[in-house]
C-alpha cells in the first residue's frame, strides 16, 4: 500500500493531512522562512538552498523570498534563474530546464482540489506536474497552473495565466495565456 506522501507524487488523492506529508510541509516552512533573511550573496545560501531543494545545480540561483510546500518536489536544471518571491507548490514535481529565466512573482500551482465540495470538505488534494523545457522566459507574475508542460525555447508574457501547454518556440500571453506567434 502506497504512502500518502507517494500518492502525492503519482497524482492520486491524499491526505495533506498525514504525519510524513505535515513534516514535509513544516521542514519546507522552516527553511524558507530561514532563506527570507538571507540575500543570494551571504554565505550560508548555498548550503540553505541545497538543504531546501536537494540536487540544485551549482549554477542555478534562487533568490528569496523564496516559498514552497516540500522543495523535494522542485527539479531544476543547469543555469536556471527565479528571480524575487516564486511560489512554487510542488505536490507533484516541478521540473525546469536548464538556461531557463523565471521572473519575480511567479507562481507554480502543481496541487488540486476536488470539484466536489464535499469533497473539498476533507483534508485531500492531488498534485499534477508542471514541466518547462529548456532556454525558456517565464516573465513577472506569471501563474502556471496544475499539469500544464511549456516546450523549449519558449516566453511567456508577464501576467499571464497559463492553463493549457505551450508548444516548443512559442510567445504566449494573456489570461489564459494563447500562443501570440512562434518564435
Amino acid at each position: 500500500m502506497k504512502t500518502e506522501l507517494e500518492k502525492m507524487r503519482s497524482e492520486e488523492l491524499y491526505s495533506f493531512a498525514d504525519a510524513e506529508v505535515t513534516a514535509s510541509i513544516v521542514r519546507a516552512q522552516k527553511l524558507c522562512a530561514r532563506l527570507r533573511m538571507m540575500s543570494i550573496h551571504d554565505e550560508d545560501y548555498r548550503k540553505l538552498i541545497q538543504e531546501l531543494i536537494p540536487g540544485i545545480p551549482d549554477n542555478s540561483t534562487i533568490c528569496p523570498p523564496f516559498h514552497c510546500d516540500h522543495g523535494h518536489g522542485i527539479l531544476l536544471g543547469e543555469n536556471v534563474f527565479i528571480n524575487y518571491n516564486a511560489t512554487m507548490l510542488d505536490s507533484a514535481y516541478i521540473r525546469i530546464g536548464k538556461n531557463t529565466k523565471i521572473g519575480p512573482n511567479c507562481q507554480f500551482y502543481s496541487v488540486n482540489h476536488p470539484l466536489d465540495y464535499m469533497e473539498r470538505r476533507k483534508p485531500q488534494e492531488m498534485g499534477y506536474p508542471i514541466t518547462i523545457g529548456e532556454d525558456c522566459w517565464i516573465a513577472g507574475g506569471v501563474i502556471i497552473c496544475p499539469g500544464v508542460t511549456i516546450g523549449h525555447r519558449c516566453v511567456i508574457a508577464a501576467g499571464s495565466v497559463v492553463t493549457k501547454d505551450i508548444p516548443d518556440d512559442s510567445l504566449a500571453a494573456g489570461c489564459p495565456a494563447v500562443v501570440k506567434r512562434r518564435l
